[in-house]
């Protein structure tokens, strides 16, 4: 970081060196906590380093963090790996059926729970009076890999991000609230972060005797789908109109259902999962609200009593690609691995298994239907060509020692960037877990098929 970048501090983060300033005062060490002058010397040029873990574990909206990205050539592809966190927390990227990445592609957004003192999580005794810290979201550059805070508090839940602006769609307390992510980062660079409610707005509410669950934005980023519970058995699934603020209830059906996630090709259509925790008697549902309003749902490829199925992800308009588990003997009595399935004429083609035991875990596709990714339960992930049926491993490592889906180590949750160049993932390579980038097509590299 050069010295003018370094002297420009936003105020929260002078809040955070503050917290150090008084630490370093109670062990007899004279500071003076505007100008870092310790012993005569002037450290005002360095106050980012503290900030490196983020010693105190602060909760300060718009705090900045400098870049901790390593790059790592894997040992068994020569692929360049870039880890774009590395500190001592657990950092993991959005979910794989929701966007990762701000709408003009200059910035993942992820979760951590770095404003923990310990990377843990932490809870106050209730006369304290302090909040529980929990994990918040951030957003890193892909230009120079710079660290921002961009929610703060308690119950912060999903953040949704925008498809065609820089924003994102939080509910709170039954209030749809829209956070201008690209005010709030532009003036984090410039060391201007204004309180939280500077950036929100609140733009619909939902009725009070609903308890929105699961939810995802719809592409023309004007509705949100979302879940509620009836009864003990059964949920229903609304959609709230971001313009004409009206919520209406599209369907009730008798399971609980998870993984909401729009298509993000098509307005009015969303696919969720029977949810279980496991396998499903029938995994996958499409939702399709036509321009008057009339809701159309139906169960998406028919599964056979002894398939497992997960992991299910757009791929395109018309296509979606999932998982045919094959992790235990029961399973293998039919074909398994990814499917890229055609969600209007039900025509599906097995992309192929992975060689390591228990086979493919997670998918994700690019939208011209010629790529995909698949990872394996160690963490090796392939790129797998779709019309040439061929599977070529990227990069390798990345749930060390263990072979379950069980464990506690990263589950990859894999994205695509939007311009195709890249792989986003979760690893346990070096922490707990941590978000890591290959390229989808590294160059002038010999990969092994």
């Amino acid at each position: 970081m050069n010295k003018r970048k370094a002297q420009r501090i936003p105020s929260p983060v002078k809040q955070g060196i503050g917290i150090l300033l008084a630490f370093l005062g109670t062990t007899g060490v004279s500071v003076s906590a505007q100008a870092q002058v310790i012993g005569g010397v002037d450290y005002s040029d360095r106050a980012h380093v503290d900030k490196t873990f983020d010693m105190a574990g602060t909760d300060i909206f718009g705090q900045r963090f400098p870049s901790e990205s390593l790059t790592i050539p894997d040992p068994v592809t020569g692929v360049k790996i870039t880890a774009l966190t590395t500190s001592r927390h657990s950092s993991s990227k959005i979910y794989q059926d929701h966007p990762n990445w701000t709408a003009d592609g200059k910035y993942i957004v992820f979760t951590s729970n770095r404003n923990t003192a310990a990377g843990g999580n932490v809870t106050f005794a209730a006369n304290a009076g302090a909040p529980r810290r929990e994990r918040q979201f951030y957003a890193i550059s892909m230009d120079t890999h710079e660290i921002v805070q961009v929610t703060t508090g308690a119950g912060v839940g999903d953040l949704l991000l925008g498809h065609k602006r820089n924003v994102a769609f939080r509910i709170r307390d039954n209030q749809v609230i829209e956070l201008n992510l690209g005010e709030l980062l532009k003036d984090s660079e410039a060391g201007q972060v204004k309180p939280p409610g500077s950036y929100e707005k609140v733009v619909a509410t939902i009725p009070s005797d609903l308890k929105p669950g699961g939810s995802c934005l719809d592409i023309n980023d004007k509705r949100i789908f979302f879940s509620t519970r009836v009864g003990e058995a059964n949920s229903a699934i609304h959609s709230i109109d971001l313009d004409t603020k009206k919520t209406t209830k599209l369907v009730e059906v008798p399971f609980r259902t998870g993984h909401f996630q729009a298509n993000p090709f098509v307005s009015g259509e969303m696919m969720y999962c029977w949810e279980t925790g496991g396998d499903a008697p029938q995994r996958m549902w499409v939702l399709t609200v036509d321009k008057n309003g009339k809701a159309t749902n139906r169960p998406v490829y028919k599964e056979k009593a002894d398939e497992w199925v997960t992991h299910e992800v757009f791929a395109g308009p018309d296509h979606i690609l999932f998982n045919v588990m094959g992790h235990i003997d029961r399973l293998k009595k039919n074909p398994t691995g990814i499917v890229l399935h055609n969600i209007r004429n039900n025509e599906s083609k097995l992309l192929g298994q992975a060689k390591e035991l228990g086979g493919y875990w997670h998918a994700a596709g690019t939208k011209d239907l010629k790529w995909a990714v698949g990872d394996s339960f160690d963490g090796n992930i392939y790129r797998l060509n779709i019309d040439q049926g061929t599977a070529t491993l990227l990069t390798t490592g990345h749930r060390p020692n263990t072979k379950s889906p069980f464990s506690s180590q990263a589950h990859a949750h894999q994205s695509i960037s939007p311009d195709r160049k890249w792989v986003l993932f979760n690893s346990s390579m070096l922490t707990e877990s941590d978000l890591m980038m290959v390229p989808l097509h590294p160059d002038g590299l010999s990969l092994k098929k």
